[in-house]
């Protein structure tokens, strides 16, 4: 089984003085995913709930909606010259009059940890039609319960307190319990295992939950909460403004820079509850000011 932590061996420096000491640094390994024996993308991911990141991917793309849409997964075997099993290729099995994935959706080119939208055809194939709509979920959430959900998902990566390396996804109800956490080099990768999981569950559409991310939100992050049937998305980072757009066009309330008790509501902004009027000292920032884009530059995540 791939291993989800790798030891290695560094030169530390501390004011000029070296040591070696190992370090722990998390996996990451290709995981071919095919359907019904057809190879149909390459993903670099941290090993670990591989069925789940499998069967997340497909509903991303439209391929499942439901767990009775799913015949079996599982490893292939002779992966290697001698027949062995590196655990790196999945196999799933659609039931009985389920579509195969469009020959379209197939990625010729491996899709990297930091960016799932490598390989794809074009803009268009990513627009999928989503299966159910979250424009009309009635959630309704508090400021404050969102306020809280960086920090529970924090408290819950436990490998990230090893490697300080791994994003993070998690899925939670109204009431701001936690419902799965999963971890991955990849942000994408990290929300495919969530949806995977809640699907293999019979929990999609997910309706009247919080996808909660540790990175930005990017447009495929909106795209994969609104194909679960997911009412908010809620970053710590910034949103780009494709993913605002998409968020705007599908009804999901997207929430970015979630600090403390400081966010900003991009899209949908009745889904949260608030009891003050809006405050006519506080200015409007201008986005061309040094200041602000240094801020912003500060609590920027990097890049993968």
């Amino acid at each position: 089984m791939g291993r989800v932590t790798v030891s290695r061996r560094v030169l530390r420096l501390r004011q000029g003085v070296p040591a070696h000491r190992p370090d722990t640094l998390a996996a990451e390994e290709p995981m071919e995913i095919r359907v019904g024996g057809r190879p149909l993308t390459v993903t670099m991911r941290t090993p670990g709930n591989d069925f789940d990141l499998a069967v997340g991917f497909l509903a991303g793309e439209g391929v499942l909606h439901a767990a009775d849409h799913l015949a079996g997964i599982r490893y292939c075997a002779g992966a290697t010259a001698d027949g062995g099993n590196t655990y790196n290729v999945v196999d799933v099995a659609l039931a009985a009059g389920v579509p195969a994935p469009d020959a379209s959706l197939e990625r010729n080119f491996y899709t990297t940890s930091s960016c799932g939208l490598c390989g794809k055809a074009s803009l268009d194939a990513v627009r999928a039609t989503a299966p159910w709509s979250v424009a009309e979920d009635g959630l309704r959430v508090t400021p404050e319960l969102l306020s809280a959900l960086p920090e529970r998902l924090r408290a819950a990566q436990k490998v990230f307190d090893r490697t300080g390396g791994l994003h993070a996804a998690g899925l939670f109800d109204a009431e701001g319990r936690l419902l799965c956490l999963r971890e991955d080099v990849g942000r994408h990768n990290a929300v495919d295992k969530v949806v995977g999981h809640a699907l293999r569950e019979g929990l999609l559409p997910a309706r009247g939950t919080v996808l909660m991310v540790s990175g930005r939100a990017s447009f495929e992050l909106v795209q994969k909460a609104v194909m679960a049937g997911i009412p908010l998305l809620a970053a710590v980072s910034a949103p780009s403004s494709l993913a605002a757009e998409l968020a705007e066009e599908s009804g999901l309330t997207l929430v970015g820079f979630l600090r403390g008790d400081s966010m900003n509501v991009y899209t949908r902004p009745d889904r949260i509850e608030t009891t003050r009027t809006e405050d006519p000292t506080d200015p409007l920032e201008d986005p061309t000011d040094d200041r602000l884009t240094a801020a912003r530059r500060a609590g920027a995540d990097g890049p993968a």
